[in-house]
């Protein structure tokens, strides 16, 4: 006993309810996600409209089907873990279950909590996106945590399940699911967020003549830039391509024998700065 660590020194009733208690939260973080994500949207129809509306409920609907898909994978982790606990306790009671295998029961709350957190953050991060407070970037790696706590939970779970188990092949089918719905959430979030930068980008209204005036100077000075830019990259294509003309002739004509015979002179036309390639 006194060679046990200090964070398992936990009494067995208090680790197995900790466990119930864990899943059952963030069972309860998911629900409120949803709910909070379907006020969200709901906001969203009243003080948006047109491109801003349209990103808005996209990313939203996105993030709703990644909460569904994580109460799904939640639900059958808690259906595993029971199967787990009922085919491996033998005679035992569930808390001395837990208490024996107390490392990974420590595995498996952090891998629920996680999960949750993961789910929290989202949704806080998708409200700021929605407010204009955020940054669609924090989506993003919302959406990468909550990918990761997920193969985290199914990790912990796959330690002490049968492989025949058929929630099992249903955890990790959520898991997969999961992670489809994250990348959903990614892509619209990138989307979106090209759409309402273009927008704000080519959005005039507004602007006095005189802005008006020095937007255009400066973007005649990129256009020029960008097209002294553009003729020297055509111009070293040109040169790549001869080079690569001469050294492919070289190459064709070398003997199969091995022998070292020098190249024969190239073509005149090759010779010829190819014409600078027309844009497509």
């Amino acid at each position: 006993q006194e060679l046990r660590p200090k964070s398992l020194d936990i009494k067995q009733e208090e680790l197995g309810d900790m466990v119930e208690k864990e899943m059952a939260s963030t069972s309860e973080a998911i629900e409120d996600a949803v709910r909070r994500i379907e006020e969200m949207m709901s906001q969203a129809r009243n003080e948006s409209s047109g491109v801003k509306l349209e990103v808005n409920e996209r990313i939203l609907n996105s993030c709703t089907d990644l909460m569904k898909a994580i109460r799904l994978l939640v639900t059958t982790s808690t259906n595993l873990q029971k199967e787990i606990v009922e085919s491996g306790r033998g005679a035992a009671t569930t808390q001395e279950f837990y208490a024996k295998n107390s490392r990974w029961t420590e595995g498996l709350i952090s891998a629920s909590k996680a999960v949750g957190w993961g789910a929290t953050q989202l949704v806080e991060a998708a409200d700021r996106v929605v407010l204009h407070t955020g940054k669609y970037e924090e989506l993003i790696v919302c959406s990468h945590e909550i990918a990761a706590s997920t193969a985290q939970l199914v990790a912990a779970s796959k330690v002490k399940a049968e492989k025949s188990s058929r929630n099992l092949a249903r955890l990790q089918e959520c898991s997969r699911n999961v992670n489809e719905m994250a990348a959903n959430v990614v892509a619209s979030t990138k989307s979106g967020q090209e759409q309402i930068e273009e927008k704000d980008t080519m959005d005039f209204s507004g602007m006095s003549l005189i802005k008006l005036k020095k937007e255009e100077m400066e973007t005649q000075v990129k256009v020029l830039e960008l097209e002294k830019r553009l003729e020297g990259e055509r111009v070293r294509l040109g040169e790549l391509r001869k080079q690569h003309y001469v050294l492919a002739g070289g190459c064709e004509d070398a003997p199969d024998d091995g022998e070292a015979r020098p190249a024969p002179a190239p073509r005149r036309g090759i010779l010829k700065k190819p014409p600078i390639a027309q844009k497509p």
